[in-house]
Parts: C-alpha cells; structure tokens; sequence
C-alpha cells in the first residue's frame, strides 16, 4: 500500500509507542518492542514509531488528534508472567490505571485522560502488553521469560495495522542497528544487556554505567 492511500485510508498519523524504563528489568518492554520493529521492518506515512520512554505528560503534543495509537507497555494483568495480552478501544485508559506497576503508568493515564478532555483523543487506541516477571531489578535488562515475548509482541503489533489499518510495513533488506532512529546506540538492547556487570557484582557495587562506587 502507498503511503497516499494508507494516510486517506486512516484518516491521519497512527503512532506505535513503546513506553517504559529499561533501566528497570521488564519495564522495558514497550520500548524494546519498538526498538525491535524499527530494526526490522520499515514504516511508511503514516504510520510512525516512538520511543516513549517515561516521559509521561511531555509526551501530550506528540499524541493529539491521532487516527490511531498503539501503546506497547510491560502491564499488571493478573495474568501468568510472560502473558502477552491486547486491550482495546475505552478499555485501555482503565486497564492502564487499575493495574499500573509503576510511576510512569499513572502520569500515562494522566494523559489519555487530558487528551479526551481537550477533544484530542486518539480515534482508535490499542495497547499491547506484557504480564512482567519483574520490575525490581535495577540495571537489569528483560528477564529471559519477557525477552522471549518481544517478537510475539512486535508480530502482534503489525498484525493490528494490516487489520485495523490496512497498513503492512516492509521487511527490511538486512538487518538494520538496533536502536537507530529511536534512542542512543549505547542504550541500545544488544549493547546494553551484554555490557551489565554480573549479577554478583551488580547486587554488590549496582552498575558502574548507572551508579558511581562509594569511594570511585
């Protein structure tokens, strides 16, 4: 599909967006998952990819008077750990604050809510998530149980654009660096997981690129 005859067919931007912190374990989830999309598939208008981060209301401008938004996010379902879950339409703002595991949750309700208060909701939203194994691990990447989800997600992810959207991003040709375009190379999933100091010296001293050392 042309990116003319996808923009008349939504109606407007479609945003896919990765919220969380991956400096917290599972919590960076949705950021991952976009990570993983953009280093895989290429995206035409008007469909664009964010890192969302934790940014909570800072993110308002870029979310106003969306035809559709796709949240990916790490999510307290009451679900088995590693359940990959979907949740839809006026569902979503609910689910979003009665089971929020972290701070960043609670600012992202915060902002749906002001968007539709100011008439600038998303016409269609969508979140896919994830049922963490944890979220206490400061410094951790994914657990392995989570990570193994990242793919599933991405694949669900550009399954709900071909229905809902009738837009299907490209494969692209080779695989491109993980994290470009969206966030610091170095932050990046496959350099920042395997810089992580062991889990000894990591309880011991906390990450050395996070926390100085008593004493250093």
């Amino acid at each position: 599909m042309t990116a003319d005859r996808a923009a008349e067919q939504t109606g407007g931007r479609v945003l896919v967006l990765g919220i969380g912190n991956i400096l917290w374990a599972d919590e960076g989830f949705g950021v991952r998952v976009v990570e993983h999309l953009a280093a895989r598939h290429a995206f035409p208008p008007p469909v664009e990819l964010m890192d969302g981060g934790t940014q909570g209301l800072y993110l308002l401008p870029h979310l106003e008077d969306l035809a559709g938004l796709v949240i990916v996010d790490a999510i307290d379902f009451g679900l088995p750990p590693a359940t990959l879950h979907q949740v839809h339409g006026a569902d979503v703002p609910a689910t979003i604050g009665a089971r929020k595991m972290s701070l960043h949750q609670t600012g992202f309700q915060e902002v749906l809510a002001l968007l539709d208060l100011r008439g600038h909701a998303p016409r269609r939203v969508s979140l896919i998530g994830v049922q963490p194994v944890t979220m206490q691990d400061y410094g951790g990447g994914l657990t392995e149980r989570v990570a193994a989800c990242v793919a599933p997600a991405a694949q669900a992810v550009l399954d709900l654009l071909a229905r809902e959207y009738g837009v299907r991003p490209l494969p692209l040709p080779g695989r491109a660096e993980m994290g470009a375009g969206l966030m610091t190379p170095a932050v990046a999933r496959a350099p920042y997981e395997a810089g992580r100091p062991d889990e000894q010296a990591a309880c011991r001293h906390g990450d050395e690129r996070l926390l100085a050392r008593l004493g250093a």
